[in-house]
């Protein structure tokens, strides 16, 4: 697999696996523990452990902007880095955990409902994201050419599409661009925010009924498809557009 340095084209980039079972994670003590202790012998920086609710997280120091985490929710594993230098350094800790989670957590090829691999970008800025949102992605589409109304600005804008990437619609595609300007208060769209427009491009195989899920094998073939799309349709679509509107404005 390639490895792009993403982190050259936004804020900040993160890479997240999760996996999505049928049944209830364990929840003993010493099975939580157990297995935390075994992924933090791999990567021995990982040493905030905390409960949440019913989640349990592992983490690196997050103030330094680059850190791994690990969670283990009700029915999901997940595990990310944020702005890894390079994908492989996301890869081989999520290669790890599906490798430890059939024999330490239980959850075999019948367990596994889907897999999901999913690039996060986050762009830094200040003003209103659903006017950069509609600049940089609608143009002269249907919906933009609602925003010709007099008077007319878009002020819930978080577009999505999930894509069928196989013939049995398993395996698909999640693009969305999340904006985080405020709806409720209209006087607020003028307002700065310190939040970021999101951007989540996701790779979800489901398990099929007739075949023995291998979660490693498909866990390389859904990192590879999603590099090959972040290269040919998202980077140059959305990612790029995106970049070049911010540019312009923080100018203006």
């Amino acid at each position: 697999m390639a490895n792009e340095n993403y982190n050259l084209l936004c804020d900040d980039f993160y890479l997240d696996m999760y996996v999505n079972t049928q049944l209830e994670l364990p929840t003993a003590r010493d099975t939580i523990l157990t297995f935390c202790e075994r992924v933090q012998k791999q990567y021995p920086s990982m040493c905030n452990f905390y409960r949440r609710e019913n989640n349990y997280y592992l983490e690196e120091d997050s103030s330094t902007g680059r850190y791994r985490w690990i969670v283990l929710e009700k029915d999901r594993i997940g595990s990310g880095v944020v702005n890894p230098a390079l994908p492989e350094a996301a890869y081989s800790q999520d290669r790890l955990i599906l490798e430890l989670i059939p024999y330490m957590l239980g959850v075999n090829h019948l367990d596994i409902d889907s897999l999901d691999v999913t690039f996060g970008m986050d762009f830094d800025y200040t003003g209103n994201h659903d006017e950069v949102i509609a600049e940089a992605l609608l143009g002269a589409s249907a919906f933009g050419g609602l925003l010709d109304l007099p008077s007319c600005r878009p002020i819930d804008l978080s577009p999505a599409m999930v894509i069928a990437l196989s013939g049995d619609s398993r395996l698909q595609g999640r693009i969305s661009v999340e904006s985080r300007t405020s709806i409720f208060e209209p006087d607020e769209k003028d307002q700065p925010t310190d939040k970021a427009i999101s951007l989540f491009f996701t790779i979800r195989q489901f398990r099929r009924p007739d075949v023995k899920f291998d979660a490693l094998k498909s866990f390389e073939k859904q990192c590879r498809i999603g590099e090959e799309l972040m290269a040919e349709k998202i980077v140059p679509l959305f990612v790029r557009p995106l970049m070049n509107i911010i540019a312009q404005k923080r100018f203006i």
